[in-house]
């Protein structure tokens, strides 16, 4: 019988097969990550709408990333949290990207959207004082966030001491630990490229992308 959700192990195994078997690159996919949730930003923004995107130095920031310089690009006004030094090769070509394309580091005084791409599923808690500051500040401030493929500070029962979001943009496939977050928070499920073969590899249902690349759990 099919799963209608993956557990985080389990997804990590899916894109290793995807990387592995169909030379689908990380960067492939950070692009699509990235353009689904600029998307995603873009119906909730207005032109006059400032956008604060959290970072960290993993493929989860470098998503947020490529969002940033998606935004950036339509005319969005973008700034970007960056918590930690961003070192490893692929986040930094894309914070340099999306600097390029007009993004500016640092918090404004006021953001309307506030996007969590500090950290993806490899995510270790307790957090570290410097995302805790920042998760803190989202907190509390009067934007709607967003969270790209889990909440930062969602723990494996579900429990959600992190970041607050309204929104959250998960990746590829439903994931389980998001089944126990409140029945108020929207989730999304977002295109990656993969192809139904992974899907039937794990046993999953592969959403209806076909139709809509971004659809809503």
């Amino acid at each position: 019988m099919q799963v209608t959700s993956l557990s985080l192990e389990a997804f990590k195994e899916m894109d290793y097969w995807a990387v592995e078997k169909y030379k689908l690159s990380i960067e492939l996919m950070m692009e699509n990550a990235g353009l689904q949730l600029a998307r995603l930003v873009a119906k909730k923004a207005t032109q006059s709408s400032v956008v604060t995107i959290g970072v960290g130095n993993g493929n989860n920031g470098g998503g947020g990333l490529v969002a940033a310089r998606r935004l950036a690009a339509w005319g969005f006004k973008v700034y970007l949290d960056v918590v930690v030094p961003i070192t490893k090769d692929l986040p930094k070509t894309q914070l340099e990207r999306a600097l390029l394309f007009g993004a500016k580091e640092g918090i404004p005084e006021t953001t309307d959207i506030w996007v969590d791409a500090y950290l993806g599923f490899s995510q270790r808690l307790p957090l570290s004082d410097a995302f805790a500051k920042s998760i803190g500040l989202a907190n509390a401030s009067s934007a709607f966030r967003i969270s790209l493929d889990i909440p930062v500070g969602i723990s494996k029962n579900g429990e959600l001491s992190g970041f607050e979001a309204d929104q959250v943009m998960t990746l590829a496939a439903p994931k389980t630990i998001l089944e126990q977050l409140p029945s108020g928070i929207e989730v999304f499920v977002a295109d990656l490229g993969i192809p139904k073969a992974v899907y039937r590899h794990f046993n999953v249902e592969m959403p209806d992308f076909s139709k809509n690349q971004l659809i809503a759990l």
